[in-house]
């Protein structure tokens, strides 16, 4: 089963068990998080695509940590003009593992397979 969520601007394609990297989220480390911005799930025989979202498809997954990427340099330059401006930027992120993806008119979803757990072990 997999799905496409919109968050912080962005579609991911997702599968229960994979780890995600988004945006910024408000929620505190090791707590559950509910993503209700769904735009399509499917599976191997069949896949429901929303106009523009599925009403009642939501993504859970648990906060295994928040952070900051890799920093950017921002260099600005015009030739001849002694005009030079260097900035850094760390974008702030959320890691979410994905534990089930529900959606009305498939099975309960399906639950984290024993990788996934092993790979919340290990974050802690």
């Amino acid at each position: 089963m997999f799905a496409v969520l919109e968050t912080g601007g962005k579609q991911h394609k997702i599968e229960p068990g994979k780890v995600l990297r988004v945006e910024k989220l408000d929620v505190a480390q090791g707590e559950q998080v509910t993503l209700d911005h769904v735009l399509a799930v499917g599976d191997e025989t069949n896949t429901i695509v929303g106009t523009p979202l599925i009403e009642g498809a939501k993504v859970v997954g648990l906060v295994l940590q928040q952070g900051k990427a890799h920093k950017i340099i921002v260099f600005k330059y015009k030739a001849k003009k002694n005009y030079r401006r260097k900035n850094g930027h760390r974008q702030l992120f959320t890691e979410i593992l994905v534990k089930e993806i529900v959606c009305p008119g498939f099975s309960s979803g399906q639950a984290v397979a024993d990788t996934g757990e092993a790979a919340v072990a290990g974050a802690e």
